[in-house]
């Protein structure tokens, strides 16, 4: 089959004069060797609405059209564009978007430095897309940290040091890591925050700031409900809203042990956690303000997103995928 060939400059000038003598299409068709058809689309669509045919000004049309056809889609094709757009909006981390994308649609895939490169491009960033990801930068930064190094203030506190090595590697249940989300500093209140490092299951809680015995009474609420098994350790700062570990061990039965002062990424996972609250409550955002409800709402939230470090399961898929394979030790 004969490959088809748009019409150039020079048959649509012969085109027009052959036109102009009233010469018919079907002649005309056959002095340049094309079909009658193509001939009768172009004039119809180039002298719409009674407007003269013109060689030059069809011819500019044509190229104007075909330069919009050799578009190409931003983020690979509109499918992936659409995806990543979505989910950017609900506060998906660009990594979680890359790793779900071929669960949810096998055959497609996409990187998370092309989302980032795409959200940072200069002719991007009026779209604001950057507002959507974790710490809503408008310019992508590089990751540092400290080198300050001191000792806990508080009474009797179980350095992190002295906690099973084991734990790092994360093939354990039942070790968890808290911290306080705080607000504006007039606030009474934070947001205790809760992660376990095996599954990254998410608790919430609205507690007085730096009150210890709020700390204690949340703790015990939250982590009450789950059996001995996943109630071994839970790693905490040198906050003094943790001035009652002690009362945490007996209550849950469980090892406290203390970061060491200024190390926050010594606890990661809560600190990754935090980050991610933040997509929800902004920094400046009175936690006054905010219902027992919503807070609620969010847990669920976070619960339910996809995490590329559990190959892109929910906390929650994760956690039944374990229980599913084998029980809990």
């Amino acid at each position: 089959m004969e490959k088809y060939h748009h019409l150039n400059l020079e048959e649509r000038e012969k085109l027009y004069a052959q036109k102009e003598k009233g010469v018919s299409l079907r002649q005309i068709a056959k002095q340049l060797g094309r079909a009658h058809q193509t001939l009768s689309r172009e004039l119809k669509r180039n002298a719409k609405y009674g407007d003269q045919y013109i060689p030059c000004r069809a011819h500019e049309k044509y190229l104007k059209r075909a330069s919009g056809q050799r578009y190409r889609a931003p983020l690979k094709n509109p499918r992936i564009y659409l995806y990543v757009k979505k989910h950017l909006k609900m506060k998906w981390s660009p990594e979680t978007i890359a790793g779900r994308l071929s669960i949810d649609y096998p055959g497609n895939s996409i990187t998370a430095e092309t989302i980032y490169r795409y959200i940072y491009k200069r002719k991007n960033k009026r779209k604001g897309l950057w507002r959507f990801l974790t710490l809503r930068r408008k310019k992508r930064m590089k990751k540092e940290g400290r080198a300050v190094r001191r000792d806990s203030r508080i009474p009797d506190a179980v350095s992190i040091d002295r906690r099973p090595k084991i734990i790092k590697q994360r093939t354990s249940a039942g070790h968890w890591e808290s911290d306080n989300m705080e607000g504006v500093k007039k606030d009474r209140t934070s947001i205790s925050v809760t992660v376990e490092r095996m599954f990254r299951i998410v608790h919430l809680s609205k507690v007085a700031v730096k009150k210890a015995e709020s700390k204690v009474l949340a703790l015990t609420y939250r982590l009450g409900i789950y059996p001995k098994n996943l109630r071994k350790t839970v790693t905490v700062d040198n906050g003094s809203e943790n001035a009652d570990h002690k009362d945490i061990k007996a209550n849950l039965d469980m090892n406290v042990y203390f970061c060491h002062a200024y190390h926050s990424w010594e606890k990661p996972t809560v600190e990754n956690t935090i980050g991610r609250l933040r997509r929800y409550i902004p920094k400046g955002t009175s936690i006054d303000n905010i219902t027992e409800e919503r807070i609620a709402r969010i847990e669920d939230r976070l619960n339910t997103i996809p995490r590329k470090c559990l190959g892109y399961l929910t906390p929650i898929e994760k956690m039944r995928e374990v229980f599913k394979r084998k029980k809990i030790r």
